[in-house]
């Protein structure tokens, strides 16, 4: 669990694991013994779901608003999101598949800035209005032979080829819910672009969660608490992120020692670097580097 806010709701976070994408399946099913159903709370996460469901039943609230779980629907919920389940049993007859992943799971999305993820054609049906879409009945079998294949892949991430087919997998699901958006994405929020303009123009300087916090007008815990609603992460994260984004870009596409990265990402110093870059990914940069 990441934090709490101040009416109680948790935010859960995504916790890497070293040379695994970073995705996972959880089933829905009555006669599943998973341990990871999801809790019968509200909640919310710092990282994106994508949920499809086979079999109908029940109702989940989804950022307050009641939600009928249909046959055939998939389901995007953003970070920050709150999902709630009056309570589990409801949802007994509901055969569902729920995706969590990070969008850098995807080598397309790891290369570019965290910052424009939301606007990313792949993440359409995560900037719909309403975030959710029927997938045509000859489409169902497909969706359900990529989830079966995922999963299968998931259990064993560390054998060959096993990478490559895990992201392949995440990228035609992705695929197949762009298709399925509305053509007309709901407006972006206006706060949340101000502040991710202004991480975009600066994140290569020494600058703070504070000094944004202040350039823009607000007071840090304000302004921290604000985006970490909004987007399920604080604001000092997506500094981090998009410098971490930068880092790893340099790692790959150059030999510069860190020292020179840590200076060009605004991460103060390699020791720093070293840390933050472990604590995000599960490895350390010389070690990413090696393996991209």
């Amino acid at each position: 669990m990441r934090a709490v806010r101040a009416d109680g709701t948790p935010i859960y976070r995504w916790e890497p694991s070293p040379g695994v994408p970073a995705v996972r399946v959880v089933p829905l099913d009555p006669d599943c013994d998973s341990p990871h159903l999801p809790p019968d709370n509200r909640h919310a996460h710092d990282f994106w779901i994508l949920a499809y469901v086979e079999r109908g039943g029940g109702t989940v609230d989804l950022d307050g608003e009641q939600v009928a779980l249909r046959d055939g629907e998939v389901h995007a919920v953003a970070p920050g999101e709150v999902v709630a389940a009056e309570s589990l049993a409801e949802l007994t007859h509901a055969r569902a598949w729920s995706v969590a992943f990070t969008p850098d799971a995807i080598p397309s999305l790891a290369s570019i800035s965290p910052l424009t993820w939301a606007h990313h054609p792949l993440l359409a049906l995560f900037a719909a209005d309403g975030r959710r879409a029927v997938v045509p009945e000859a489409e169902r079998p497909r969706w359900h032979a990529w989830l079966t294949d995922l999963t299968d892949e998931l259990r064993d991430p560390g054998r060959l080829g096993a990478h490559d087919a895990i992201t392949a997998t995440l990228t035609n699901l992705l695929v197949a819910s762009a298709r399925l958006a509305p053509s007309a994405p709901i407006a972006p929020d206006p706060l949340v672009a101000r502040v991710f303009d202004e991480i975009e123009r600066t994140y290569a300087t020494k600058v703070s969660a504070g000094d944004l916090a202040r350039s823009l007008g607000y007071t840090p815990g304000h302004l921290t608490t604000v985006i970490r609603q909004r987007t399920g992460r604080p604001l000092l994260e997506w500094l981090t992120e998009r410098r971490l984004t930068e880092a790893r870009r340099l790692l790959r596409e150059t030999d510069l020692p860190l020292s020179v990265i840590s200076t060009r990402t605004g991460l103060t110093d390699p020791g720093y670097l070293v840390r933050r870059f472990k604590a995000r990914y599960g490895t350390t940069p010389d070690r990413w580097r090696r393996e991209a």
